[in-house]
C-alpha cells in the first residue's frame, strides 16, 4: 500500500474542548503532528499577549491547527460525493489545514513586526527546506511538499480546496472563532457550525452556501465583528503588545549599538542581524523569549529592565482615545514635555492603530482581493451574500479604524506635584 493511502490500526482521537474529539485515522497526518516543527506549536500561544487581559487564553497554535484540521476532515465527509469534489486532494487538504500555522514565531504578530518577518513565508521554508515535515510529506511524493506549500500560499491551481483554509469562510476563521470564544471566555465567537458544515457546497471555485443556510453566516460574519473589537483588539491587550514590541526594539539597538549584555542574547542574534535562518528561527519559542525576558529585567539599561519588569509582572501602560490624524499639535507638544520630564517618549509615549474589515465583496484588481461568500439559491444561481442579507450589507467594505495612545501614568505621577511639566502634561491627557 502507498504511503498516501496507509491508515493506522487504530483510529486515534484528540480531546478537544471545542470540537469534542478530533479523529486522525490517515498515518501521514499522525506522523505530521508528531513531527518537532509541529510540536513547537505547543510553545507558541495562539493569542499572543492576550492572557494577560483574559487569563484563560493561555491555548496554543498546536490546538487551532488541530481544530483547522478537524473541520476541514469533516467538510471533506461531507463533500465525498458531491460534483466538483476531487477525493485524490483529501490528503493535500488535511495536510494544508493541519500545517497552515507552522511557521508562527513567538507573540506571532507583534514579533513580525518588529523583525520585518512573515509567518507565512515561514511555514513555507519549514515545508519546502530539511526539516521533519518536509520528508514525510516528500514520502507521499515528491511533489506533494510543493503542493502544500502553494494551497497556504493560496496559489494552488484549485482555488476550492484553498477556499477551505483562506476565505472569508474558512476552516481557519471558523475554530479560532470559537476556540478563541472558549478560551477567553465570551460569548461574542459562538455560531453555528455545524448548520454551516452541513450547507456548505463545492464548486469549482470555492465553497458556497445553501441559500437556507444563510442566518447561520450572519451569525458567523457578527460573531467575527464581535470577536475583533472585544477580544483581539482590547486595548489591555494591545497595551502589553506595545510593551514587547518596545523590549525587542529597545533590545536590538543595544546589540546594534555594541552594548555587552550579561547574558549574550544568542537566540536573538540573527534576528537583531535581521538574518535568521529556518533552524535559528525555529529554535525561538515563547518559552525561551520570556526566559530572555526576566534575564533582562536585570540589566543596566534602565528603559529594558523597565519595559521587561512591566511585561513579566503585567505593569502595562495606561490608554486614552488619541487620534494622531487630528491631534498632532497635541502629540508634537507630550514628545517634548515627557524628553523634558526625563521619560524617553521613543519608549513611552506609543500611538497604536488597529483597524479591521469584517466582510468585503470582490474588488477585481484592487490590492489584498477578497472572494466573497456566496449564496447558492434554489434556482441553482450564486448571489453574493450582502446582496440577501440586510445584516451583512450594514457592515460590507467598511473598515473601522480605534486609535489609543498609550503611556506609564504611574511615571508621570512620580513626577513632584510641584512640576508645571507634569501638570501641562495632565491637561493634555486628561482635559
Amino acid at each position: 500500500m502507498a504511503y498516501r493511502d496507509e491508515k493506522l490500526s487504530e483510529e486515534k482521537v484528540f480531546k478537544d474542548p471545542v470540537h469534542r474529539y478530533v479523529h486522525v485515522r490517515d498515518q501521514v497526518i499522525w506522523d505530521l503532528i508528531g513531527t518537532s516543527e509541529f510540536q513547537r506549536l505547543r510553545r507558541i500561544k495562539q493569542l499572543g499577549t492576550s492572557y494577560t487581559t483574559f487569563h484563560g487564553a493561555e491555548h496554543s497554535r498546536f490546538n487551532h491547527s488541530l481544530g483547522v484540521y478537524e473541520i476541514v476532515r469533516r467538510i471533506i465527509n461531507n463533500f465525498e460525493d458531491r460534483p466538483n469534489w476531487n477525493k485524490e486532494e483529501r490528503l493535500l487538504c488535511l495536510s494544508a489545514a493541519l500545517l497552515h500555522d507552522l511557521g508562527h514565531g513567538p507573540f506571532s504578530h507583534s514579533f513580525e513586526k518588529v523583525f520585518k518577518l512573515d509567518h507565512e513565508a515561514f511555514t513555507q521554508a519549514i515545508i519546502l527546506g530539511d526539516t521533519e515535515v518536509n520528508k514525510i510529506l516528500s514520502k507521499v511524493e515528491p511533489e506533494f511538499p510543493s503542493k502544500v506549500a502553494e494551497v497556504i500560499n493560496k496559489t494552488y491551481e484549485n482555488k476550492l480546496v484553498v477556499s477551505l483554509i483562506s476565505s472569508q469562510i474558512d476552516a481557519d476563521r471558523m475554530d479560532y472563532l470559537q476556540r478563541d470564544a472558549y478560551f477567553t471566555g465570551v460569548s461574542y465567537g459562538h455560531f453555528d457550525m455545524e448548520r454551516i458544515l452541513r450547507v456548505m457546497r463545492p464548486t469549482e471555485d470555492q465553497v458556497v452556501i445553501k441559500q437556507s443556510g444563510m442566518h447561520a453566516v450572519e451569525d458567523y460574519i457578527m460573531s467575527r465583528y464581535q470577536m475583533y473589537w472585544q477580544v483581539y483588539f482590547h486595548p489591555v491587550t494591545r497595551s502589553a503588545e506595545v510593551i514587547l514590541s518596545k523590549i525587542l526594539h529597545r533590545a536590538k539597538k543595544m546589540h546594534e549599538e555594541g552594548y555587552a549584555f550579561k547574558l549574550e542574547p544568542k537566540h536573538f542574534l540573527s534576528f537583531f542581524k535581521g538574518e535568521p535562518n529556518l533552524q535559528e528561527y525555529l529554535r525561538l519559542d515563547e518559552s525561551v523569549t520570556m526566559y530572555y525576558f526576566q534575564i533582562w529585567m536585570e540589566e543596566d539599561d534602565p528603559i529594558l529592565s523597565d519595559l521587561c519588569e512591566r511585561f513579566v509582572n503585567r505593569r502595562l501602560f495606561k490608554y486614552i482615545e488619541f487620534n494622531p490624524n487630528q491631534q498632532m499639535n497635541e502629540w508634537m507638544e507630550l514628545y517634548k514635555l515627557f524628553n523634558k520630564a526625563g521619560i524617553d517618549p521613543d519608549y513611552y509615549l506609543v500611538v497604536d492603530s488597529s483597524s479591521d474589515l469584517p466582510y468585503d465583496f470582490y474588488r477585481p484588481g484592487e490590492e489584498e482581493e477578497r472572494l466573497p461568500i456566496h449564496l447558492l439559491m434554489p434556482n441553482k444561481e450564486l448571489r453574493e451574500l450582502s446582496r440577501q442579507s440586510d445584516i451583512v450589507e450594514s457592515i460590507s467594505g467598511k473598515k473601522r479604524t480605534d486609535h489609543k495612545l498609550y503611556f506609564p501614568l504611574d511615571r508621570l505621577e512620580g513626577l513632584s506635584n510641584r512640576s508645571k511639566t507634569k501638570k501641562r502634561i495632565m491637561e493634555i491627557l486628561y482635559g
